[in-house]
């Protein structure tokens, strides 16, 4: 399953990135209990899709999260060596959540708001800082305030 999941992202990823800003990199810290997340932005004319992969095993759990968010994007300064913005959105989040000890699984469904900070340098890499709280619905109704990341992507 995780070898199908892993192909279908791929190929969503390379059917995309014709003619438009993408950012590719890491999520840091993101995600409940992910210590990292594989990071893609695509842009839209100024807005953009970010999609956000994470795999965790370890603490008696193996888990997997897809979190697609559509973010509208601005401008505050121009630095000279780059450009400080904002970002923020809203989108959908699944997780498949399978616990090692019980061999008991979920699936979780949630509505995903996402606000950050970016710097996009003038050299091809983008530094962002943010929170993504997240309303659950499976397996029950549950908010969770989301966790601060950091993300580093390579522009192309």
């Amino acid at each position: 399953m995780k070898k199908l999941f892993l192909a279908i992202a791929a190929v969503f990823v390379l059917s995309m990135t014709a003619n438009a800003q993408n950012n590719l990199g890491i999520r840091f810290g993101g995600g409940q209990g992910y210590n990292a997340e594989l990071s893609w932005q695509h842009g839209l004319g100024g807005n953009r899709l970010e999609f956000d992969l994470g795999y965790h095993a370890g603490d008696n759990l193996t888990a997997f999260d897809l979190t697609g968010i559509y973010q509208w994007t601005g401008d505050f300064a121009d630095l000279g060596f780059g450009t400080f913005g904002w970002f923020a959105g809203f989108g959908a989040h699944l997780g498949y959540w399978n616990y090692d000890v019980t061999n008991d699984s979920d699936i979780a469904l949630a509505l995903a708001g996402q606000a950050g900070l970016e710097l996009k340098f003038n050299i091809p890499i983008q530094l962002t800082l943010d929170i993504r709280p997240r309303v659950y619905f499976l397996p029950e109704v549950d908010f969770h305030w989301g966790d601060i990341a950091l993300g580093v992507r390579y522009c192309f």
